[in-house]
């Protein structure tokens, strides 16, 4: 008995201490300010896209391979240029998007989202959108399902990008008395 009313003491105290410390005390809106700024859409969108990007390459280069001799000698060039085109810019796209929102750093996010706004947006729109280059069911398919993939991170992108640079944006306006300050002491 006295065994557990020490054990359940400590426990109290322990969750008090530790677990509870913060609710206590409002945290300082300076630099002890350890908010996480990560956004999880974009980072759960962003994950899935790494893994349906191989299969979305693989079954264009089918596709393209199939219908090859039926293309014009300009979309057969204008084809093969898209699609080493999308391969780079996704993966350079992708590598951005995960450092800039896990890293939390502004300058990658806003490469990411430029890169998706203006790029590869336009590039699959054309694939999807564009009848003469005989668009087959499957590719029609995973087109979408990227599209979709695009879409969502350029949204999600954009939030987080924002609440970012507020974040930023807010740090630099509460240091700045503080620099003010010691200009005026000098």
């Amino acid at each position: 008995m006295e065994l557990a009313d020490t054990l359940r003491k400590r426990l109290e105290d322990f969750s008090r201490n530790v677990l509870f410390e913060q609710s206590r005390s409002p945290p300082f809106a300076g630099e002890n300010d350890k908010r996480v700024l990560s956004s999880l859409h974009l980072q759960m969108s962003l994950y899935f896209n790494m893994w349906f990007f191989p299969l979305w390459w693989i079954s264009e280069s089918v596709m393209l391979h199939l219908k090859y001799p039926a293309l014009p000698d300009y979309y057969k060039f204008i084809l093969v240029t898209v699609l080493i085109l999308m391969t780079l810019i996704e993966a350079i796209r992708l590598f951005l998007g995960y450092a800039g929102n896990l890293q939390e750093k502004v300058p990658e996010l806003a490469g990411f989202w430029l890169l998706s706004i203006l790029l590869q947006l336009p590039l699959i729109l054309f694939q999807l959108l564009n009848e003469a280059i005989l668009i087959q069911p499957l590719e029609r398919g995973v087109h979408i399902v990227l599209a979709m993939f695009i879409l969502t991170q350029a949204l999600s992108g954009f939030v987080a990008l924002r609440d970012m640079v507020r974040h930023t944006q807010s740090q630099f306006h509460l240091r700045q008395p503080l620099l003010g300050g010691m200009k005026e002491i000098r």
